[in-house]
C-alpha cells in the first residue's frame, strides 16, 4: 500500500508519468482549464483503468460512461495493473467542453509508464515470501494478524570465527544465511525506465543500527556473492540494475527487544525520478514492509528435556554421577563443563538461563547469560555459542550486581489462562522486595526492561527478598500432569511440614532425629522441632511470605489451590551482617528446588526422620507426586550444595524442546 500520487496535466504540452502496478494516480485537470469549460470527458487506452469521485470516500464511477459537469470536487483517479512494454506506451485524454461550442475547447493528455514493483517478505508467517497484499506498513498480532519476523543472528555457525555471526559485516558461510530473513524486491517495467529513474533501498538511521542487510549480487552458493549494504552508518542503498527482474536481500537482526526498542524494524524502497540533472531527485512511489525482531522465550520445567549441564567440581563426583543417571532414563543428553572451565563454581543455574528464539524458517536456542560473572563466565559463551546456538546476554556494573540478578532467581510458569487472557507461552516469575526499602533487593533494571520488552511471557513479580539467597527457585516449581492445567505448581510448606511431624510424634516416633547421617551433632528429634518456639516462628514468618506469593501466584497465574501441591519444608532465620537483617535458609536440603526431566524429577535428598525403615520426608513428597505418574529420584546434595546455600536445581540446568505454539500467533 502506498501514498497516492498527483500528477498535473497541461493545455501546452503532453505530459508524460510513471505510475506504478495497483497504485492510483489522481489527476489534476484544474491547473490548466480553457476559458468557458462547463463539462469534460476521460478517456484511456486499453490497460487504463480511470474512475470520477466526488471525493475519498464517496463511491467512485467509471469515467469513459458519460460527459462530466466541471467540478472543483472532482477527482480524477487512474489504475493500471500491468506493467508497460515500452515508454509512453499508453496514455489518458482530457477533453474540455462548453455549453455552445459542439467540439472541445481543447485536449490534455497524459503519457503513462507502468512499472510494477513490490518489497515482499513472509508476511504469512508461513515460511514463503510472495506477494501479499496486506497492509506491510503494519505488524499485527494473533491468529490473523500479519508480519515478517526477523531473527537476531546471536549463533556461531563458522567454528573458524571467535564472534557471533551479527558481530562483523559479512556472511562468513552459506549456513549463515538460514538464520537471516528472506526480502525479495520485484520489478517490471521498461528497461530504458531506469535510465532516468531509480530505485533505492533505505532505513532510519535508528533501525539501521538494528539490523544488517546483504544483497545477493551473483550466484548464491558463494559467500562473496552478499554485499552489506543497509545496516550501522548505512541508511541507503542504490540497487543496481541487473538482467533479472528479482533482487533478494538477506536481513539479519543485531538487537533483541529491549528498553527503547520495541522489536519493529522497518524498511522501504522508494523509486525516484531522476530525470532532471538540475534538481535532486524527486519520488515516486515508496513500498514498505516492517519486521517483528523474534523474542527470546523461556521454557519452562513441564517441556520436555533435550539436554541437561552440569559442573564437575572437587567434591561433587557423586552427584554428577545421580544427575547423569537421571538424564539417561529422561532420554537426555547430558553435558559435563570440566572443573578446568569452571574452576569450582558450580551454580550453572545462576549463571545461564535456556531459551529460544523462532521465525517461520528457523528456530534455534539461545542462552541468556547472567550479569553475574562468577567463575563460569566465560562457560556460555566459549562452550555454549556455536552453530544455531545463540548467545544473549545483558551487563551491568560489577557493584550494581546482586545475587538477585543470578538466574536462579528467574523462572517461567507452564501456558495459563488468566481471567479470559491466554498466556500461550507462560509468564516470567522474577524475584525481589514486596515494596520499596532503602535495603531492598531487586533484579537489575537492565534485565528486567530485557525481559519485560519481549512482550509474549508478560513477567510476574514475587516477593524473594525475604530469603537469604532471595531466589523463587526456593519456594517454588512446576512439575507436569496429565489432569486439570497440565502442570501443578509446587510450593515449599512449612506448615506441611509441621503437619507431618505432628502426626509422626502422635505415632510414638517423637524421639527420631533429622539428618541422621549427614550431621554428627546437634540433630534435632522431631518432638525437640515441634517444641522449638523459636524455629516455628521463623517458619511462621517463612509461611506468611511463601502465603504472599501464593496469592499473587494465583492470581497472576489464574490458579486455584487444587492446582498447587504443598511439599513439607522448614526454614531457619539467619542474621546477614551485610544487610543487618534476618533472612531465611533451608534447614535441611529444599525439596522444591528439585530437577525437572518430563517425570523424572531429581530431588534433593532431605535426610528427614526414618521411620519404618524410610524417610518419612521422602515418603510424603512421593505419596503428593508420584500419582500424577512422576518418579521421584532423591539425590544427595547436603555437602555439595545444601550447605553452600544451594540444590539440586541451582548446581543444574536444562535445554528443552521449544513451545508448539508460534509466539506471533498470541496477542500479548
Amino acid at each position: 500500500m502506498s501514498l497516492q500520487r498527483i500528477v498535473r496535466v497541461s493545455l501546452e504540452h503532453p505530459t508524460s508519468a510513471v505510475c506504478v502496478a495497483g497504485v492510483e494516480t489522481l489527476v489534476d485537470i484544474y491547473g490548466s482549464v480553457p476559458e468557458g469549460t462547463e463539462t469534460f470527458e476521460v478517456y484511456g487506452t486499453p490497460g487504463v483503468n480511470i474512475y470520477i469521485s466526488p471525493n475519498m470516500e464517496a463511491s467512485r464511477e467509471r469515467a469513459d460512461t458519460r460527459r462530466w459537469h466541471f467540478n472543483m470536487g472532482l477527482e480524477i483517479i487512474v489504475v493500471m495493473n500491468s506493467p508497460s512494454n515500452d515508454l509512453n506506451d499508453s496514455h489518458v485524454q482530457i477533453s474540455y467542453h462548453s455549453r455552445d461550442e459542439p467540439l472541445a475547447l481543447a485536449y490534455a493528455v497524459l503519457y503513462l509508464t507502468c512499472v510494477d514493483i513490490s518489497l515482499d517478505t513472509d508476511m504469512n508467517c508461513d515460511g514463503n515470501v510472495e506477494r501479499n497484499y496486506v497492509d506491510k506498513r503494519q505488524w499485527v498480532w494473533g491468529p490473523s494478524g500479519h508480519g515478517a519476523v526477523l531473527l537476531v543472528n546471536c549463533d556461531r555457525d563458522d567454528p573458524t570465527c571467535d564472534d557471533r555471526d551479527n558481530c562483523d559485516k559479512r556472511v562468513r558461510c552459506l549456513e549463515d544465511l538460514q538464520d537471516m530473513s528472506l526480502m525479495i524486491l520485484k520489478t517490471q517495467g521498461p528497461a530504458a525506465l531506469f535510465d532516468d529513474h531509480k530505485l533505492v533501498l533505505h532505513v532510519s538511521s535508528f533501525d539501521a543500527e538494528r539490523a544488517r542487510v546483504f544483497h545477493a549480487c551473483g550466484p548464491e552458493d558463494s559467500c562473496e556473492t552478499y554485499r552489506y549494504v543497509l545496516g550501522q552508518n548505512k541508511v541507503s542503498y542504490v540497487v543496481p540494475r541487473f538482467s533479472g527482474d528479482e533482487e533478494r536481500f538477506y536481513i539479519e537482526g543485531l538487537s533483541f527487544p529491549d528498553a527503547g526498542f520495541s522489536g519493529l524494524i522497518t524498511f522501504h524502497v522508494t523509486l525516484l525520478d531522476d530525470s532532471n540533472q538540475d534538481f535532486p531527485e524527486s519520488p515516486i512511489f515508496t513500498d514498505t514492509v516492517v519486521f517483528r525482531v523474534a523474542p527470546w522465550i523461556m521454557t519452562p520445567s513441564t517441556l520436555p528435556p533435550l539436554e541437561v549441564y552440569v559442573c564437575k567440581v572437587r567434591n561433587n563426583t557423586h552427584f554428577v554421577e545421580a544427575v547423569a543417571h537421571l538424564a539417561r532414563k529422561a532420554g537426555c543428553k547430558l553435558t559435563i563443563c570440566p572443573q578446568d572451565e569452571n574452576r569450582n563454581d558450580r551454580w550453572i543455574q545462576d549463571e545461564i538461563e535456556l531459551g529460544y528464539i523462532q521465525a517461520p524458517h528457523k528456530t534455534f536456542p539461545v542462552v541468556f547469560d547472567s550479569p553475574r560473572n562468577g567463575e563460569l563466565q566465560d562457560f556460555p559463551y566459549k562452550r555454549i555459542l556455536g552453530p544455531d546456538f545463540g548467545y544473549v546476554t545483558r551487563e551491568a556494573e560489577e557493584d550494581l550486581v546482586t545475587g538477585m540478578d543470578s538466574f536462579g532467581n528467574l523462572e517461567v510458569s507452564p501456558p495459563v489462562t488468566v481471567g479470559g487472557k491466554e498466556y500461550p507461552l507462560g509468564r516470567i516469575l522474577i524475584g525481589g522486595s514486596s515494596y520499596p526499602r532503602d535495603v531492598s533487593r531487586e533484579m537489575l533494571k537492565v534485565l528486567q526492561d530485557f525481559l519485560f520488552a519481549q512482550k509474549v511471557q508478560a513477567p510476574v513479580r514475587l516477593f524473594s527478598d525475604w530469603l537469604s539467597i532471595g531466589h523463587v527457585d526456593e519456594f517454588l516449581s512446576f512439575v507436569p500432569a496429565q489432569d486439570g492445567k497440565g502442570f501443578r505448581l509446587l510450593l515449599a510448606s512449612p506448615s506441611t511440614c509441621y503437619k507431618l511431624f505432628e502426626e509422626k510424634e502422635k505415632e510414638g516416633h517423637g524421639d527420631v532425629k533429622m539428618l541422621e547421617g549427614v550431621k554428627k551433632k546437634g540433630n534435632m528429634m522431631i518432638k525437640e522441632v515441634l517444641s522449638d518456639k523459636t524455629l516455628r516462628q521463623h517458619n511462621q514468618y517463612a509461611e506468611s511470605c511463601i502465603d504472599w506469593n501464593r496469592e499473587i501466584l494465583k492470581q497472576e497465574l489464574g490458579l486455584t489451590e487444587e492446582d498447587i501441591i504443598d511439599i513439607p519444608q522448614l526454614f531457619r532465620l539467619k542474621m546477614v551482617v551485610s544487610k543487618n537483617e534476618l533472612k531465611a535458609e533451608a534447614l535441611f536440603p529444599d525439596m522444591v528446588n528439585m530437577l525437572v526431566l518430563g517425570k523424572h524429577l531429581g530431588i534433593p535428598k532431605p535426610f528427614g526422620p526414618i521411620i519404618n525403615g524410610q524417610c518419612c520426608l521422602e515418603e510424603k513428597v512421593r505419596a503428593l507426586l508420584e500419582p500424577l505418574g512422576l518418579k521421584c529420584t532423591f539425590i544427595d546434595d547436603y555437602f555439595t550444595y545444601h550447605i553452600r546455600s544451594g540444590e539440586v536445581h541451582c548446581g543444574t540446568n536444562v535445554r528443552r524442546k521449544p513451545f508448539p505454539f508460534k509466539w506471533w500467533n498470541m496477542t500479548p
